[in-house]
């Protein structure tokens, strides 16, 4: 099984705090902004973390807003929930860099600052059909394996 872990992408080493759990029984790890993001009122950001993951087969990172993110300041995921694939990690599109995608629900603008943790990184097994037939690897990054054969 691959090593499970995040690291930062190319020119975010030593820029960004490497995810943790903040308590013992604390099923996600922070992820924060690695950069200053504004977002207007009804529109989505993508918000660089400068981290990817790696993980192992049948696993996924799913990616959750914090929830003072989403009571305080009317921030949701623009997606609704996050699902970083573990062939994601050194993509040649994008080398893996997790995006997390935030929408302003609320009437005025949210400055995001580097450093603030916006989201929690859940890592989770999943499961497949006995007649799985998957594609092949992965060509690209965000989106990409709507792009797939």
């Amino acid at each position: 099984m691959a090593e499970r872990r995040f690291a930062p992408v190319r020119g975010y080493e030593g820029r960004v705090p490497l995810p943790r759990r903040k308590t013992e029984q604390s099923a996600g790890y922070d992820l924060a902004a690695a950069e200053d993001v504004m977002i207007a009122p009804g529109e989505v950001a993508l918000v660089p973390t400068g981290l990817k993951a790696y993980m192992g087969p049948g696993e996924v990172l799913i990616l959750a807003v914090r929830s003072s993110l989403a009571v305080k300041r009317r921030l949701t995921l623009a997606n609704g929930i996050g699902v970083i694939d573990a062939d994601y990690a050194d993509n040649p599109e994008n080398e893996g860099h997790i995006l997390v995608a935030l929408a302003n629900l609320g009437r005025e603008p949210v400055h995001i600052a580097r450093g603030e943790r916006i989201a929690q990184g859940i890592f989770v097994r999943y499961l497949t059909t006995v007649d799985d037939q998957p594609g092949g690897p992965r060509v690209g990054g965000l989106g990409s394996t709507g792009r797939q054969g």
